[in-house]
């Protein structure tokens, strides 16, 4: 069942953990690969209207201080609180880091790199430029950002995780995820808090997830969907996302967006830096909304053949 809160598309209901519920926005801004200009970007972004920021304590990749430092910033000036703000980072295996800067000692057990990385993080996205205030930090999900290289490793790393939630952690999540781990992660006795998101490529390699997706929407679990539109033009140009973006008026990316968060229980990750995307995006949904209201038979006709071609049936 889609868990939509207020508006269509607006945001959804995160899984219940421990007394503590959250909501994360359905368009979620990724922070990858913005290197010095991570800061400004972000605070952009919060400025358009995300409300959903997505990091991770991976230096090579992402630079979370700087994600920090936009994110104060537009605390400071008052466009948001803390509270309006969805937070996601990830604790990234030794796999996924450089050498050379990680922030965690490599040599250490997998408990001890995720409370490193924890530690770091918890001060990198505090809310009070004030050091002291790592305290009183949160973040609204914490994701493994793949399986380890055993189930019992990945287990290890996520109880650790668990060891934060709620006070510091809200909700858990894993990333480049198959569908058995998943399952373990949910159904295992093991495990006493289950994942409230995956974060997986939207793409035909993996066949769009399609069975991942269902067993999602049956364990409430949020699919996050990444690389959505560099793994995807030929999705792009598909009649049925042009068929959109022409009934609406909007771009065919932003239609390509929302067709995938009609797939239901689906948050997207959006890394544009160009301000007028940025409102052109978060501005679709509704847009879209409107459209499905006025004409819904022709909405669902375009939203069955996107389902088709990614070979999901209604």
């Amino acid at each position: 069942m889609t868990r939509n809160i207020g508006k269509m598309w607006e945001k959804y209901c995160l899984r219940p953990t421990q007394g503590s519920v959250s909501t994360i926005p359905v368009f979620v801004y990724g922070t990858a690969w913005k290197k010095e200009r991570s800061a400004d970007l972000v605070y952009n972004a919060i400025k358009a209207g995300f409300r959903g920021v997505d990091t991770a304590a991976q230096p090579r990749h992402y630079q979370e201080h700087l994600v920090g430092d936009g994110i104060r910033r537009a605390i400071a000036d008052g466009i948001v609180g803390r509270a309006d703000l969805y937070v996601q980072t990830k604790y990234s295996p030794i796999s996924a880091q450089d050498p050379a800067n990680m922030p965690y000692d490599p040599s250490a057990t997998v408990t001890d790199q995720v409370h490193a990385s924890i530690k770091s993080s918890l001060y990198n996205l505090r809310s009070k430029v004030d050091p002291d205030s790592v305290d009183e930090a949160y973040i609204d999900t914490v994701i493994i950002h793949s399986p380890l290289s055993t189930l019992a490793q990945t287990l290890e790393a996520w109880h650790a995780l668990e060891t934060y939630v709620p006070r510091h952690i809200r909700n858990l999540g894993i990333s480049n995820c198959t569908l058995p781990i998943l399952r373990e992660l949910c159904t295992s006795p093991q495990t006493t808090v289950k994942p409230s998101v995956v974060q997986n490529r939207f793409y035909e390699e993996t066949l769009f997830d399609v069975p991942l997706r269902a067993f999602c929407r049956e364990n409430q679990v949020i699919y996050q969907s990444f690389w959505t539109l560099t793994a995807n033009p030929d999705l792009v140009c598909s009649e049925p996302v042009q068929q959109l973006a022409h009934q609406v008026n909007i771009t065919p990316a932003a239609a390509f967006y929302t067709l995938v968060m009609a797939l239901e229980d689906v948050a997207v990750l959006n890394g544009t830096k160009d301000e007028s995307r940025m409102k052109e995006d978060l501005s679709a949904p509704k847009q879209v909304e409107h459209f499905t209201q006025k004409q819904p038979e022709l909405w669902q006709h375009i939203l069955t053949g996107f389902r088709g071609m990614i070979g999901e049936s209604t």
